[in-house]
């Protein structure tokens, strides 16, 4: 099992061409498997990857979910090549954010493996899984605010709730990159592994867990989720408000252009 491998475990796991599955004893990896892209997501993307995460939740045989990206990525954020996307803007954030209340609500822990860019929603993915082991050459980034939008899927509570609100800030409103060393410095996600051991560590983690007293992890995983993410829904309404008249600003429409053009954009105000 490698953190490419998006090969399907066989009937009945949901897998998709662009989302894979497999199935290792009580592991089951979840592969986003568009790395053309550095695994960027569509709002289709998004509704297959919460309903396969829901569906393991409910699987007493999986103790332990694993989400990775083929490829260089994890996911690069939401895909603004595709044009559904822009003209159906809630219903990506609506999927978005099924995805986040898929990873926080099923009992069993989620462990995101990190290499290259979590960038945009894929950082609020990433962030949302219970632990985060990041390659030391990967990066998380809200890069909302380079494309005239502001953080989702959660990511306004979730960053807070990890590094404070001047860290959250900080990567808020200057879209940078936050190298993974860093990320784990601040507290933001669990360890930083040697690109060439990322792999191993993971199923290290993943054996452990898959060890540990199922019934114990979901109790601690309840409890410490009501503790610090309890304001998670209203979060994630506050961001679909702002987010959904954000799309349609023409600052938003000009980012859109750019990006497609390979240029920078010049935002307006409007």
């Amino acid at each position: 099992m490698t953190a490419a491998d998006p090969s399907p475990g066989g009937p009945g796991t949901g897998a998709t061409p662009e989302i894979g599955c497999h199935r290792d004893g009580p592991v089951l990896r979840i592969t986003l498997n568009r790395p053309h892209v550095l695994n960027a997501v569509t709002e289709t993307v998004l509704r297959d990857l919460a309903d396969l995460i829901t569906e393991a939740g409910e699987d007493p045989d999986v103790r332990v979910i694993v989400l990775a990206g083929a490829g260089r990525a994890f996911s690069s954020g939401a895909d603004l090549t595709t044009v559904t996307e822009i003209s159906s803007p809630a219903g990506t954030i609506h999927a978005a954010n099924r995805v986040i209340r898929s990873i926080t609500a099923v009992p069993q822990p989620v462990v995101a493996a990190v290499q290259g860019p979590a960038a945009g929603v894929g950082c609020s993915i990433a962030l949302a899984c219970d632990l985060v082991l990041a390659s030391s050459d990967a990066f998380f980034q809200l890069a909302f605010v380079k494309v005239g939008l502001m953080p989702d899927g959660g990511a306004t509570l979730l960053v807070p709730a990890g590094i404070g609100r001047a860290r959250a800030m900080y990567l808020s409103l200057l879209g940078d990159r936050l190298p993974a060393t860093t990320a784990a410095e601040w507290g933001l996600i669990h360890r930083v592994a040697d690109p060439a051991a990322l792999v191993a560590d993971v199923d290290d983690l993943a054996t452990r867990l898959s060890r540990a007293a199922p019934l114990a992890l979901a109790a601690t995983k309840r409890a410490v989720n009501a503790a610090t993410l309890g304001g998670l829904e209203d979060s994630m309404r506050r961001e679909l408000d702002g987010q959904s008249a954000l799309l349609t600003s023409a600052d938003f429409q000009t980012a859109v252009a750019a990006f497609r053009e390979k240029q920078t954009p010049t935002f307006a105000g409007r």
